[in-house]
This record gives structure tokens, C-alpha cells and sequence, in this order.
């Protein structure tokens, strides 16, 4: 039997002409949602139309009780790249909607570039963390700071309040919890 070598490209095109891969035999997580949108991404190119995928910003969701999600750096990649950074972080115990639902397990923890504030990376450990982590993604696609998300309304009493205060975290501007000396 003869083995055949498939190189790939960043679109997902093999080095035979006419056949691509997606999903679990590409690099990144084996997450449906990431071969979701890669084949979505192989359609729009098979078409002719222009589409990529940013690696850097998939997001990972544990869909346990309470839920963990996380969505780019964590501190130890970031110290292992030499990148300075600062982290604001926001309990679920100091949330007000948390607390109303017996949901106060967690926190929210928001990393950015210590130099320009752009987001690196947001973890939580708590109620809704897919959807939290979905908005801070969103954010991030955008090259959002701390200081955007600090400077959005959050509508009021939402658990995704937590992301804003631990936006508002990193500089030392949470409301509703103290900050750092």
C-alpha cells in the first residue's frame, strides 16, 4: 500500500488540487465549532470569495456545572513568550444577578497586553462562561482594550456585568469589588 502526503496550507487546501480538510485533521482544537467555520471558510474559497480563520481566537467551552471557557492567552503562554501583561479579575460572588440565581461560583479573569492594553486572553470559571467568553471574543476580534470594555454599558442585573468589572479590574477601576494597591 502506498502512503500519500498531504501538505496543508493556512486555508485548508491540501497539496492535491481539489481536495481540502477540515475539522479534527487540522491543526487547532478538536472543537465542532472550529470545523464549523473552517468548512464555511473552504466553501467561501471553493467559491472564489475571500475568508480566513483567526487561529488565535477560538474559543474552548467545558460544559460542566459550573461552566469553564476560555478564549486566547493564558499567563503561562504569555510568560513563556515574554509578553508583559496585567489581569483584572471579578468574582461571581460580587455579582449581584450571581448571587439572585445561587450562581456565585467563579470569576472572570481578563488579560492584556501590559503596554497596550489589548486584550490577550479571557477565562471564567462560572455561570454562562460560554456566553461571556463569546462577548470577550468578539472584543478581541476587534483589538479591544480593557479600557473599551471598561467603557461599555452592560445592561443591569447580568452575569456578563463580571466581564466589565474585570475589564475595569486590570486598571484598577472595578466598582464593585476592591482594587489592587
Amino acid at each position: 500500500m502506498k502512503k500519500v502526503l498531504f501538505l496543508l496550507d493556512q486555508n485548508c487546501q491540501t497539496s492535491i488540487e481539489n481536495i481540502w480538510a477540515i475539522g479534527d485533521i487540522v491543526r487547532g482544537p478538536m472543537l465542532a465549532h472550529k470545523g464549523s467555520e473552517e468548512g464555511i471558510m473552504v466553501a467561501e474559497r471553493i467559491a472564489g470569495k475571500h475568508a480566513e480563520m483567526n487561529y488565535e481566537l477560538v474559543p474552548s467551552v467545558i460544559y460542566t456545572h459550573p461552566e469553564i471557557a476560555w478564549v486566547g492567552k493564558n499567563e503561562e503562554e504569555l510568560k513563556n513568550d515574554n509578553i508583559e501583561y496585567k489581569v483584572g479579575k471579578f468574582p461571581f460572588a460580587a455579582s449581584g444577578r450571581a448571587l439572585a440565581v445561587d450562581q456565585s461560583v467563579g470569576f472572570v479573569k481578563l488579560i492584556t497586553d501590559a503596554k497596550t492594553d489589548t486584550i490577550l486572553g479571557v477565562h471564567v470559571f462560572g455561570p454562562s462562561a460560554a456566553e461571556i467568553v463569546q462577548q470577550a471574543l468578539i472584543s478581541m476580534e476587534f483589538g479591544a482594550s480593557s479600557e473599551d470594555l471598561g467603557l461599555t454599558i452592560f445592561s443591569h442585573p447580568t452575569v456578563s456585568e463580571a466581564l466589565h468589572e474585570a475589564a475595569l479590574s486590570v486598571n484598577n477601576q472595578a466598582i464593585h469589588i476592591g482594587n489592587k494597591k
